[in-house]
C-alpha cells in the first residue's frame, strides 16, 4: 500500500503528481470493493441491486449542486464555461432529460417506485452523511481541492467496462434500457477528468497544494467506498437495515 500521507513532502512535477494521482485510483478506486465484485459475479441479490440503486440515487442527485458550487467559487469565465457542462449531463435542457433522469430509469427498472426513489428519504443514514460530506468539502475547502475530488472519473470508464456488460450478462431483469445511464459517461468523464486534471496538474504548484490535491482524491474515495461499505452492512445476507431505511419485499 502506497505511503499517500506524505507523497508530496519534496515536492513532485506535473508527471510524477498526476503518476500519484492514478495510483490512489489503483488502490481506492470502489471497483475494488466486494459489494462491486458481487455486483459483477452476478451473486447480489435483486433487492441488493435495488438498494444500491436508491441510495446511489442521492448521489447522483446532488453532483449538480456540487458543481454549482464549485461554479459559484470560480473568477475565471473560461472555468465556468467548461464546467457548467457537467450541471447539463446530469440535469439535462429541462431539468429531467439528463443523466439525473437517467439514473431514475435505471432505479425504476429495478422494480422500484420513482417518487420513493426521487425523495430519498429511504436512504441509508451512512448515504445521507457521506453526500453531505462532499458537497460540504466542496464548498468549505479551496477550488482547487474541491475539482481534485472529481478526480475519481478518471477511473469512471474502469467500473463502467466492468459493471455494464456484468449485469446485462448475468442479471435476466436487466436490459440495455436499464443501463442507459452509463453509455454516456463513457465520453462524458474522460472529457471532464481531462480538464481536471489539466487543472490540478497547472495549479498544485508547490507541496503543500499537491499533498491537498492528493488528500481530496484520498477523500472522495473513501466516500465511494463508505457508501458500498455501508449497503454491505445493511443489505447483504443477514444484514442490518436502519430504521426508516428501504425495506425490500423480498430479501
Amino acid at each position: 500500500m502506497s505511503d499517500f500521507a506524505a507523497a508530496a513532502r519534496n515536492g513532485l512535477t506535473p508527471a510524477a503528481l498526476e503518476e500519484v494521482l492514478r495510483q490512489i485510483g489503483a488502490e481506492r478506486y470502489h471497483n475494488r470493493h466486494p459489494y462491486h465484485h458481487r455486483m459483477t459475479a452476478g451473486t447480489l441479490t435483486k433487492a441488493e441491486l435495488q438498494a444500491w440503486a436508491l441510495n446511489r440515487y442521492c448521489y447522483q442527485a446532488m453532483i449538480p449542486r456540487k458543481d454549482a458550487t464549485i461554479l459559484a467559487r470560480a473568477e475565471d469565465p473560461e472555468f465556468r464555461v467548461e464546467w457548467r457542462r457537467r450541471m447539463e449531463d446530469h440535469d439535462g435542457t429541462t431539468g429531467w432529460d439528463g443523466g439525473i433522469a437517467r439514473w431514475i430509469k435505471l432505479a425504476t427498472g429495478l422494480g422500484l417506485d420513482e417518487e420513493m426513489v426521487k425523495s430519498e428519504r429511504f436512504a441509508l443514514p451512512a448515504t445521507r452523511f457521506a453526500v453531505g460530506a462532499y458537497l460540504s468539502f466542496c464548498a468549505n475547502r479551496s477550488l482547487l481541492e474541491a475539482v481534485a475530488s472529481s478526480l475519481t472519473e478518471l477511473f469512471s470508464p474502469v467500473i463502467i467496462g466492468e459493471r455494464v456488460p456484468a449485469m446485462l450478462a448475468k442479471y435476466s431483469y436487466v436490459t440495455e434500457d436499464t443501463l442507459a445511464y452509463f453509455m454516456p459517461r463513457l465520453t462524458q468523464a474522460p472529457r471532464d477528468s481531462d480538464f481536471a486534471l489539466a487543472y490540478v496538474r497547472r495549479h498544485a504548484t508547490d507541496p503543500e497544494k499537491q499533498q491537498a490535491v492528493i488528500n481530496a482524491l484520498l477523500f472522495k474515495c473513501d466516500i465511494l467506498w463508505a457508501m458500498l461499505d455501508a449497503l454491505d452492512y445493511a443489505y447483504a445476507e443477514g444484514g442490518n437495515i436502519p430504521p426508516g431505511a428501504f425495506v425490500p419485499e423480498a430479501r
